[in-house]
């Protein structure tokens, strides 16, 4: 497949995920305005214990990243969860924000019903479905976001509104006006760096589908970062279709760094993806360059990624929009159509039975 070929993108685009790709910065702007709407409810103005984002997939994501972006910044640990429970320090002193975007997800609505029953304050988070019902039902702050997306296609919506409703509760500083330029950023990228009429060398995302195709990605980060790293772990899954892992550093350098030794036959076809920022800590950088040098030395492809964006968000948002757009241009060079997530479907018929 040609990736400068458009009838070849188009080909195997069938659903438009190049659409909904495009539309991110715009996403972004709505989910601004969205936020903006928030009337914070009197008995949520309170000093909480823990912050505990709960939910699966693309919608927990959002909670990733906002761990890794505001624990800087607040004093109020925060905590994501992904599964039919809660940590066992949930409580009436926890701010748990439920995040379904079908709002049909049964471990979040599991883990809803028991912030309830641990009279925690909950903020729910939606398109609709069951979750939306019972928050209503219930009189729990509410923030409804558009139908109509896959779920890891609506990170905008999921994560700007949590953000905003942080800093609305004073956890975090104001952060619209950084959200409009991160807006404008992430436009001037897909214009300029990453759609499909920019060609060749000069399509960062193209380069890196080019060079982990056929491979085994794995992902490293800085923990800061982890949102980030399992976010391009996330979408290879489901838009390319195929299978990569993440990890941390510097925790993999008592571990994992060793395991690039066998099987030998197999890790040929293994490629490192470093993903770095210009405000990882100086002795997680120094360990990032020795464990590359490591690897290149040994033979093993490696890829760094990194980006000189002022601002910690814009550097986390773009990174984001980097693996995106790479995992749409793998989908294409695999053969694969990018939407459809048949198995994730046919395991919640079979959940249903």
């Amino acid at each position: 497949m040609d990736l400068d070929n458009m009838k070849d993108i188009i080909k195997i685009d069938r659903d438009n995920m190049l659409g909904l790709l495009v539309s991110f910065p715009k996403q972004c702007r709505d989910a601004l305005a969205i936020g903006k709407k928030i009337r914070v409810k009197d008995r949520y103005k309170k000093d909480y214990s823990d912050i505990v984002f709960t939910g699966l997939g693309g919608s927990a994501v959002g909670g990733d990243i906002i761990k890794g972006y505001a624990e800087s910044e607040a004093d109020t640990p925060i905590f994501v969860n992904r599964n039919y429970t809660l940590p066992k320090f949930v409580d009436k002193d926890s701010l748990v924000f439920a995040v379904s975007y079908s709002g049909n997800t049964e471990e979040t609505l599991s883990a809803y019903a028991e912030a309830k029953k641990r009279r925690a304050n909950v903020i729910v988070i939606t398109s609709g479905g069951k979750l939306e019902e019972l928050a209503l039902k219930n009189g729990d702050m509410l923030i409804v976001i558009p139908k109509g997306y896959p779920p890891r296609c609506a990170l905008g919506y999921i994560f700007i509104p949590s953000l905003i409703m942080l800093s609305k509760l004073g956890f975090v500083k104001d952060k619209s006006d950084e959200i409009r330029k991160v807006a404008d950023l992430l436009d001037g990228m897909q214009k300029k760096k990453l759609s499909p009429g920019i060609k060749g060398g000069a399509n960062i995302s193209k380069e890196i589908a080019k060079k982990i195709h056929n491979k085994f990605p794995v992902i490293y980060a800085a923990e800061r970062m982890e949102g980030i790293a399992t976010r391009w772990r996330g979408e290879f899954a489901e838009n390319s279709k195929t299978l990569s892992s993440a990890h941390l550093f510097p925790e993999m350098n008592h571990n994992e760094i060793v395991g690039w030794m066998n099987p030998g036959a197999l890790l040929k076809d293994f490629i490192a993806i470093v993903l770095r920022d210009k405000d990882d800590l100086a002795k997680v950088k120094k360990r990032m360059d020795i464990t590359c040098a490591i690897l290149k030395k040994e033979g093993f492809h490696v890829l760094e990624v990194e980006n000189r964006v002022e601002t910690l968000l814009g550097r986390m948002l773009s990174l984001i929009y980097i693996g995106d757009f790479a995992s749409f241009y793998l989908a294409v060079l695999n053969r694969v159509e990018p939407t459809p997530v048949a198995r994730i479907t046919y395991l919640k018929k079979q959940l249903a039975r």
